[in-house]
């Protein structure tokens, strides 16, 4: 289209090569068209619809269309959010005012117009866009019934709401600049349920009694998921008991039975999600299944007109393929988040089940707001929620406190006779050790497993071992090349030829690892258990002669954020003959919150901010993002640019920034601590990326056997 013909349309947007666009009524309309039904679910399809309708109303200035043609900056979100403010909708105001830049906070009655808050932006001047009334009619909004009233329940609706808007708009202006975007196409989850059924056909003619036991679990996960109600369930099976696919079963049925929209499972540890999201595409197919875990974050600025910034904010996931496979930090910090790639899939966890793989790990000093965040997508967002563990971390109390009413039903009965069967090992204790012992005690064992507390350790012991069949298993390596020794593992595993693993933590859950012994540094008991799971795991050997053994490391102190989870794990082992059973792990967790107390269980004041305010402004939604960190070190993406990975940073590098190359990519990322990062770029060893972060530039300092070399590391941190 030739632009000089369209001097008198109000425009929201130009084309990348000026042959067409878009009026500003068409993108209104477009996006609160989408809104409405990204919304319904939940009940706010109405708001949804009005703050489409509103969002960019600023548009409808002379300055802004000065903008587009190469004109200097204009604040375009300001306008709507003071003609929401005016119609009496608040949550509408917060929705618009931060579809850019991210949710603001509240603010106070004192704040300027300067200020960034909402109370604030509510006073500035904005140009004039009054003749938006002559081509949109807002119409009327109420705010959904089922919401409560209290700050908590209205914040987490402001942000399903300020989701929908933002998906809404990001896939108009999509569609706009990029043509007919494919969306959609997936799969429905009936015949997603068709496919899982077809893979566990063969399981059902069960040769031994530990596959019968295994297909007993899979049996009762699959009936309660076609016949329970919506709510709020517990799966509590013991380790080598079938827990993923069980509870992927549990989630596809009652997706199925209740017409839910996706199954979304949150993994808390990030170096298996991609062994997990692997089992779930060879079940259900490579297309059904997306893998999302990255922290970075896209936001188009204010008053930016960058095509390149519009493509990169596109591609960041919006959740609407039927399974998600993420992590729990990817998860609970998008709930408490602030920013449009962020809290824009919100609204697509509504009408969903959510399993929580390893729900014990959820972290303590975010554990009340969690469960609050929870409680609200179970009572009021039509969420299914399960709590999948072997130990499962006595959670009732503080739902009867923070969602009263939601009751936990367990899916799989008889716990308690679960455990007593899946019993393979038997834990001993080994003492202190130094490092050149322990590897001593490890050559002994033609096959065995030893996790440790630090990635450092791991590789120190590693490079003390035999080099035929030695393994260093740690998050410095990326996920392609964990895929490919994990592999080698399983297949000398299964020969019989020599395996010596040492690991961090990422193998404790998710890995199907089957080792004769296996040994655990000082941890929390959960812990013990998860390495515990690994050994004899297919109970081909006596469980007297499956040793686990529970060591400690002379010359280091454990780390200080484990100390509790010692000091709990040293408790039950004093106090319980049997500190696997069901009764042992309930008083572990009880008494680790206990030594903790219940102000640790929020430590940054998260509920209690929404609830009273924070520093003087109400719903602190920018303050509340910037300390809900469920990693206390922020880390860094660090691409590695070998095999497959080095064409895919060319790409990134040459301004391509689609999903499907981001996928990609996360399978040739590292996440580094800011330590770290320092190091490696005094040592010129990486370079930066801009937003997209960084790469790594001295190769030699990458094996894909090893991983990311520690040599410049300060050694202050703590990786699990």
């Amino acid at each position: 289209m030739d632009t000089s013909s369209c001097k008198t349309m109000w425009l929201a947007h130009i084309s990348s090569d000026k042959t067409d666009v878009q009026t500003v009524a068409e993108h209104l309309r477009g996006t609160a068209a989408l809104a409405e039904q990204f919304a319904r679910p939940f009940g706010g399809a109405d708001q949804a619809r009005l703050a489409g309708l509103l969002h960019d109303i600023g548009k409808y200035s002379p300055e802004f269309q000065k903008r587009l043609k190469g004109g200097e900056k204009v604040d375009h979100s300001t306008a709507g959010a003071q003609a929401a403010f005016a119609l009496r909708q608040l949550e509408i105001a917060f929705a618009v005012a931060g579809h850019h830049g991210g949710l603001p906070d509240g603010g106070a009655q004192g704040d300027d117009a300067l200020s960034g808050t909402l109370l604030g932006r509510l006073k500035k001047e904005v140009p004039d866009c009054s003749v938006w009334r002559q081509e949109i009619q807002p119409g009327e909004a109420a705010r959904p019934p089922q919401i409560p009233r209290d700050n908590v329940s209205a914040s987490f609706y402001m942000r399903m709401l300020y989701s929908c808007l933002v998906d809404a708009d990001y896939q108009d202006t999509e569609a706009f600049m990029q043509g007919a975007v494919p969306r959609g196409g997936y799969e429905p989850i009936s015949r997603l349920l068709e496919r899982l059924q077809a893979y566990i056909a063969p399981w059902w003619d069960a040769q031994n009694e530990l596959n019968r036991k295994r297909c007993q679990v899979l049996r009762a996960c699959l009936d309660a998921g076609s016949t329970g109600q919506s709510g709020l369930y517990t799966l509590t099976v013991p380790t080598g008991g079938g827990k993923t696919v069980s509870s992927l079963a549990f989630g596809l049925a009652h997706a199925a039975a209740q017409n839910k929209a996706r199954v979304i499972y949150v993994i808390s540890y990030t170096s298996i999600i991609d062994q997990t999201a692997q089992v779930f595409r060879k079940i259900l197919g490579q297309e059904n299944v997306v893998e999302h875990h990255s922290g970075v974050e896209y936001s188009v600025p204010e008053g930016k007109v960058d095509p390149m910034l519009y493509r990169k904010a596109l591609a960041a996931e919006n959740w609407d393929a039927p399974v998600i496979v993420t992590t729990a930090v990817q998860f609970f910090e998008s709930l408490y988040g602030n920013r449009p790639s962020r809290c824009r899939k919100l609204h697509n966890i509504a009408d969903s089940v959510v399993v929580f793989d390893e729900a014990q790990t959820l972290p303590v000093g975010y554990l009340r707001p969690c469960v609050a965040a929870i409680g609200q997508l179970v009572q009021y967002y039509g969420v299914t929620a399960v709590l999948c563990t072997a130990t499962q971390p006595a959670l009732q109390p503080l739902f009867e406190q923070l969602a009263p009413g939601l009751v936990m039903k367990e899916i799989c009965p008889g716990t308690a006779a679960l455990y007593e069967f899946f019993r393979r090992t038997t834990l001993q204790q080994g003492g202190e050790l130094s490092q050149q012992e322990l590897a001593d005690q490890l050559v002994k064992s033609p096959q065995t497993l030893c996790v440790v507390n630090r990635r450092a350790t791991a590789q120190t012991l590693y490079a003390l071992l035999p080099g035929e069949g030695r393994y260093c298993l740690t998050t410095l390596l990326c996920p392609a090349h964990r895929k490919q020794l994990l592999a080698e593992i399983r297949d000398r595993l299964a020969a019989g030829l020599p395996c010596r693993v040492v690991s961090t933590s990422l193998i404790e859950a998710g890995v199907d690892l089957d080792f004769p012994t296996a040994w655990r540094e000082e941890a929390g008991l959960d812990s013990i258990l998860q390495t515990a799971g690994r050994c004899n795991r297919e109970g081909k050997r006596s469980t007297a002669e499956s040793l686990v053994t529970v060591f400690r490391l002379q010359g280091q102190q454990p780390p200080a954020m484990l100390r509790p989870n010692l000091d709990s794990a040293r408790h039950v082992l004093d106090t319980f003959a049997d500190p696997a059973g069901p009764q042992a792990i309930e008083a572990y967790f009880s008494f680790y919150r206990t030594l903790k107390g219940d102000t640790a269980l929020d430590k940054e004041g998260i509920l209690n901010a929404f609830s009273n305010g924070f520093q003087g402004r109400a719903f602190p939604f920018a303050a509340v993002a910037q300390r809900f960190r469920l990693i206390d070190n922020i880390t860094a993406t660090l691409y590695i640019p070998v095999g497959p990975g080095a064409e895919l940073v060319e790409k990134l590098q040459a301004g391509q920034a689609d999903r499907p190359l981001l996928r990609q990519l996360g399978q040739y990322a590292v996440n580094i601590y800011p330590e770290h990062l320092d190091r490696l770029l005094a040592a010129g060893a990486v370079g930066p990326m801009g937003d997209m972060g960084y790469k790594l530039t001295d190769l030699s300092l990458y094996d894909s056997r090893t991983g990311l070399a520690l040599d410049v590391e300060t050694g202050k941190g703590i990786f699990l």
